[in-house]
């Protein structure tokens, strides 16, 4: 196993999580619920299965497209998203 690379990952997964929209759900549904287990588990499920697709969808583009046209793609969406919202005012 390659444990910088999970390290990475799961540092990068980690900080990308917190104070996101699915942890303040999972927040609320526990603060309403009896049972925190059921909801720990449901969450965490579906963070598995959600980064389990991330990870087959990835490995799938990655055999058609080179990976550094995949990193620029990502790199290019995160600008013009970030310029979006610096632009967007309500």
């Amino acid at each position: 196993m390659e444990w910088k690379l999970l390290a990475t990952t799961f540092g990068l997964v980690f900080l990308a999580e917190l104070g996101d929209k699915t942890q303040l759900a999972t927040l609320s549904l526990a603060a309403s619920s009896r049972s925190r287990l059921a909801v720990f588990v449901g969450s965490a499920a579906a963070l598995v299965l959600a980064s389990a697709l991330a990870v087959v969808v990835g490995d799938a583009l990655a055999r058609a497209v080179p990976p550094v046209w995949i990193r620029r793609a990502a790199g290019l969406s995160f600008l013009i998203l970030g310029a979006l919202f610096l632009l967007a005012r309500d």
